[in-house]
């Protein structure tokens, strides 16, 4: 919280920063279950915006109903009906001045809910209209019972983001409290007027009372695309926030000094004279980009990103070679334990020959074995890979001079930064290189990516086969299985990959998933399907060795069944999407993925990538449940029409947002309150231009700005 103390003190009249327990009727336990939402200060209200409208400012007759939307209805209750015979269901049904009947129904109520509700009484619902088996109904309505007259509401009613103990209509009274004490806009804008003007936006101000109370004529369309002028003056500055946020990353990064590390020539030639292949043109590239780099004072903050196959790692090596020439550690950090191995496999082939030292670290290096290991890096061990362990208290290196992440998307700056200053002596840095096999599109870059210098690995190795891909629907299961029988015959091997199926995630849903205990849940149903698929294919194929790998398994467990596949002892693997990464089996030529239309674009691009690694031409099936939504069709199509992953990852850009395609944002979490990067990607050329200019002239206001928008996670901005 340093940086926040700061930013308060630095700026003492800024009304903004009083805490929310300023406001009338915000007590201690409400304070507290604010923080949880990152709540802490007026500012932060103002700026926890919402997520959509629902239209509470006129009544709907009965008889104008139309099933899909939402509407406000008034009517008077002419029958209830409790049943039990499935299951706990009321039912009542409310009539209105069109004399047309609208059902209510509950399935979750309380007797004395039930018996509130009796004949003659006026009920005001608002609710999603759908179409039931005698007419219109509401599913769980909002209601309230009335009377007299009670007026309708005067602005459109915002829906906020809530957490447990919070409900909407506490929320919203909260924050109407902190939009009475707004100050005026001069104090309010924190863009310079001479940056601002010239972009025509609305006034802060404004936009913020337009978005949290807009009016009953507001364009409803425009509110729920984004795309309403009060949206985009508060996406601008969101956008602008995290611009500035991360570029401030990176000069906080680049105040420090970092050991020089020119390459030794002799080193890498007898490196390159071992590997049983060539670099392509763009490893050449990418390579003397970051020779350049490492050459410099200056902490390097490169990401390297290129497609499934395209060679990330020998460029990684290619830079723990400027390390190691110095006399420096080199650490090599991957989000999984199969990944790190991956890359612990790769290393000791191509550095053990040339007597370099790759130790390994990860959670399930324990005992005698991991203080070995503690003990050769704080002795100097010039190559260590591992998962997070490495970030771990107690891990110590004597001089790590270059830090490799892997995967950067799943970790988060903040991971990052941990595993940097592990090298932080005498006011120096050690350098950092991210590598990511999810092309990001330039427009995401721009902005998800700003505090590190982009390099592109657009070329494949030669030899490399485009694997064709076929959509095949899951009543033509037996000829594909039919399909791997032919394959493995001819000494092929083939991967069968499992996802959750519908009534799978249904119950994951209503389970509801937080922190850890969602992702073992998740982890845990995947295991089921991969089990169940394997006794399915096992019966099926009694001639064939079919193994099996997920994620519930044990380490030593998963990697013999990646071992007895690798060395062909295995013809079929069933797996989860635990082998999207890091998997490397050259003799694998066709791979059936379950469900597809449960994936997105990229993670099915990066499971595609397993095959195809050989000169032998593959095939991925993509086997689906029909009927196909919209959007699964568009996913499916692109992956049969195209194999460039910056291709795909446009287009999952477009279909799904960048969620995905970042996962965990590097301030903390990926979802923007109100700015989307697709559709406000127009926003980002000035969003550069305004944040270099506040950076340069306005120093003091761009980091306010930052706080305002990130809050707590702004303080990753002063690592």
């Amino acid at each position: 919280m340093t940086a926040l103390r700061t930013t308060q003190s630095a700026t003492p009249n800024d009304s903004g920063l009083a805490p929310v327990a300023s406001l009338p009727g915000v007590g201690p336990a409400l304070a507290e279950t604010l923080r949880k939402l990152g709540i802490e200060r007026l500012q932060d209200l103002w700026f926890h915006l919402p997520l959509r409208y629902e239209d509470r400012t006129r009544i709907t007759p009965i008889r104008a109903l139309v099933a899909g939307e939402s509407a406000q209805v008034e009517g008077v209750v002419e029958a209830v009906e409790t049943g039990f015979r499935y299951r706990p269901q009321l039912r009542v049904a409310i009539t209105d001045a069109s004399q047309e009947t609208l059902l209510l129904r509950f399935f979750h109520f309380r007797h004395q809910q039930a018996q509130q509700f009796a004949p003659g009484l006026r009920l005001r619902c608002f609710g999603a209209i759908r179409h039931g088996q005698h007419g219109l109904e509401m599913v769980h309505p909002q209601y309230r019972v009335l009377h007299g007259d009670t007026a309708v509401e005067e602005t459109l009613t915002p829906v906020y983001p809530v957490t447990e103990a919070l409900g909407q209509q506490r929320l919203r009274s909260v924050i109407d409290k902190a939009l009475a004490r707004l100050p005026g806009e001069a104090e309010l804008e924190l863009i310079p007027p001479n940056l601002l003007r010239p972009l025509g936006l609305m006034p802060l101000r404004e936009a913020l009372l337009g978005v949290h109370r807009p009016a009953p004529d507001a364009n409803m369309q425009a509110l729920l695309a984004g795309s309403h002028p009060a949206q985009q003056r508060l996406a601008f500055e969101e956008l602008l926030a995290h611009h500035l946020s991360l570029k401030r990353l990176r000069a906080q990064v680049r105040k420090h000094r970092a050991p020089a590390l020119p390459p030794d020539p002799g080193l890498r030639q007898r490196f390159l004279d071992a590997l049983p292949f060539t670099l392509t043109g763009a490893q050449q590239r990418v390579g003397d980009e970051i020779t350049r780099d490492l050459d410099k004072r200056v902490p390097m903050l490169r990401l390297v990103q290129g497609d499934v196959g395209s060679g990330k790692t020998v460029v990684a090596a290619l830079a723990a070679l400027h390390a190691i020439a110095n006399e420096r550690q080199t650490a090599l950090m991957a989000p999984t334990e199969l990944l790190a191995e991956q890359h612990l496999r790769s290393f000791r082939a191509w550095f053990e020959p040339l007597g370099i030292e790759v130790v390994w670290l990860a959670g399930k290096v324990t005992g005698r074995a991991r203080d070995k290991v503690l003990a050769q890096l704080a002795e100097g061990a010039p190559i260590a890979v591992g998962t997070h362990a490495l970030m771990q208290e107690g891990v110590a290196f004597a001089r790590l001079g270059l830090a490799i992440v892997d995967e950067q998307h799943r970790f988060g700056v903040q991971q990052r930064m941990a595993l940097r200053d592990k090298g932080m002596t005498g006011g120096e840095a050690p350098h950092q290189l991210v590598l990511t096999a999810t092309p990001i599109p330039r427009t995401l870059a721009m902005s998800a990516y700003a505090d590190l210098d982009v390099s592109t690995l657009d070329e494949l190795p030669p030899g490399r086969t485009p694997v064709r891909t076929v959509a095949v629907a899951n009543t033509r299961r037996g000829e594909v299985i039919e399909r791997i029988r032919a394959a493995c015959a001819e000494g092929r091997q083939a991967y069968w990959v499992c996802t959750l199926i519908e009534e799978e995630l249904r119950e994951e849903s209503a389970q509801g998933r937080a922190g850890f205990g969602g992702g073992t849940r998740e982890r845990m149903l995947q295991a089921q399907a991969a089990e169940v698929a394997h006794a399915q294919l096992c019966a099926a194929l009694p001639d064939l060795a079919v193994g099996l790998v997920h994620g519930r398994m044990k380490p030593k467990e998963k990697q013999a069944a990646m071992d007895a596949f690798k060395d062909g002892r295995v013809a079929l693997l069933v797996a989860t999407t635990v082998i999207e990464v890091g998997v490397d089996v050259p003799n694998a030529s066709l791979m059936v993925i379950e469900n597809a239309e449960r994936l997105g674009l990229a993670q099915l691009h990066q499971l595609r990538g397993r095959v195809g690694r050989g000169s032998v031409a593959s095939s991925c099936v993509l086997l689906y449940q029909a009927p196909l939504s919209g959007l699964a069709k568009q996913r499916l199509e692109t992956l049969r029409e195209t194999n460039d992953g910056f291709v795909i990852a446009e287009k999952d850009l477009r279909l799904r947002g960048p969620g995905e395609l970042l996962g965990t944002r590097q301030t903390g979490e990926m979802g923007f309150r109100v700015a989307d990067i697709v559709r406000d990607a127009s926003l980002m050329p000035a969003v550069q231009r305004v944040g270099t200019a506040l950076l340069r002239s306005h120093p003091a206001l761009a980091k306010r700005l930052t706080a305002r928008w990130i809050g707590a996670a702004a303080r990753f901005a002063e690592a």
